[in-house]
C-alpha cells in the first residue's frame, strides 16, 4: 500500500505530479473542512497546507502516521509547529518560492498608488478625462522605509533598485544586512525620514495591530503605506482614521484583517466601503505571491526542504 499525502488547498499540478512520482498516493481536497480533516488525518503521512487550514493540537493528536507538514508560502502562524515537532513531525514552509512575486506586486501597487493609475482609470470609465488632478509622483530620490528585511522585504528592495530611491530597512531580529542599495536603520530613522513605508512581517502577538494610529502618527511626514504581509498587522479603523486625518498620502493593501467577505459584520462592511471609497487607496484580494510561477516554485521548494524530492 502506498503512503498517502493530503493537500488541503489549491495547488499546481506540479506538486501532485512530483508526489506521485515519488510513490505517494495523493488526496487532493482543496475544499476540505476542519471537521473533515479531523476525521481523516490519521490516514496520512504527509500534509500540504496554505493559510486556509489551522493545524492545531487536536489535529496533530489524531495524525498518528503524520511525518511531515509542508506550508506553501510563508507564515506558520496557523500551524502549531512546536507541538508538531515534539511529536516528530517535520514542518517546512517555502517563503523563497513567492518572494519575487510579492516584490513585483508591491512595486506595481506602489506605482499604481503614486501615479493615480487606479483612480484615473476609474474616472475614465465614468467619462472623466482629468490630467492635472491625477499628476503623479516619482519614486526616484525618495526615502523608502522597509519594516522586516526577510524574504519579501529584501525582494521588494531589489525590485526598487532601478527606480533609484534611498532605501532604509529595519529588522528587529536581523542585523548586518546593509549593502550597496539598502541601509540598515532604526525605527526612529524610519519615522523621521521615510516617505514610502511597507511592512514585511509574520503575524505574531508582537506584530498584531502594529500599524495603529500611534504608529501612523509617529512619522514626521505623511507617507505612502503598503501591506502585503498579513492583514491583522494593520488596525483597520486606525488606518481609516489615519487616511481621514491626512497622516497617509495613500495606502496599498493586498491583505485585510478579515478576508472572508461572506462573514463580514455590518461594521466590517462599512470599513471596507470606506477604504474602497478613498481615491488614494489601492486594494487587491491577497494575490501578491500568487503568480503562476510562484505556485510551482513554492511546491518545489517545500518538497526539497521536506526531503521528498
Amino acid at each position: 500500500m502506498r503512503s498517502k499525502v493530503l493537500i488541503t488547498a489549491k495547488a499546481h499540478n506540479y506538486l501532485i505530479d512530483r508526489l506521485e512520482e515519488k510513490g505517494f498516493e495523493v488526496s487532493y481536497q482543496p475544499a476540505i473542512t476542519y471537521e473533515e480533516l479531523l476525521g481523516s488525518i490519521q490516514e496520512y503521512v504527509g500534509l500540504i497546507v496554505t493559510t486556509r487550514m489551522k493545524i492545531d493540537q487536536p489535529v496533530i493528536d489524531r495524525a498518528r502516521q503524520l511525518q511531515w507538514i509542508g506550508r506553501l508560502g510563508s507564515g506558520m502562524e496557523l500551524i502549531d509547529v512546536a507541538y508538531a515537532e515534539s511529536k516528530g513531525i517535520h514542518c517546512a514552509s517555502s517563503p523563497e518560492g513567492n518572494r519575487e512575486a510579492v516584490g513585483e506586486q508591491m512595486v506595481g501597487m506602489l506605482l499604481c498608488m503614486m501615479n493615480n493609475v487606479l483612480k484615473s482609470n476609474l474616472e475614465l470609465r465614468e467619462g472623466i478625462y482629468e490630467r492635472d488632478a491625477n499628476r503623479g509622483y516619482e519614486i526616484g530620490g525618495r526615502t523608502v522605509g522597509i519594516i522586516g528585511y526577510g524574504n519579501t522585504g529584501s525582494a521588494y528592495a531589489r525590485k526598487l533598485r532601478g527606480f533609484e530611491p534611498r532605501i532604509l530597512a529595519y529588522d528587529k531580529y536581523k542585523t548586518g544586512f546593509s549593502n550597496d542599495h539598502v541601509q540598515e536603520a532604526t525605527m526612529e530613522q524610519l519615522f523621521a525620514e521615510a516617505e514610502i513605508v511597507s511592512v514585511h512581517l509574520p503575524l505574531t502577538a508582537e506584530t498584531k495591530h502594529l500599524a495603529n494610529l500611534a504608529f501612523f502618527r509617529s512619522f514626521h511626514k505623511p507617507v505612502w503605506f503598503l501591506n502585503a504581509a498579513r492583514g491583522k498587522i494593520v488596525n483597520t479603523p486606525d488606518l481609516i482614521q489615519a487616511l481621514e486625518e491626512g497622516l497617509l498620502r495613500g495606502a496599498a493593501l493586498d491583505v485585510q484583517e478579515n478576508e472572508k467577505l461572506a462573514t463580514y459584520s455590518e461594521e466590517e462592511k462599512e470599513q471596507l466601503q470606506k477604504l474602497l471609497g478613498f481615491p488614494n487607496v489601492v486594494m487587491t484580494p491577497h494575490i501578491a505571491g500568487y503568480t503562476h510561477e510562484a505556485s510551482i516554485n513554492m511546491a518545489r521548494i517545500v518538497l526539497e526542504k521536506l526531503h521528498v524530492i
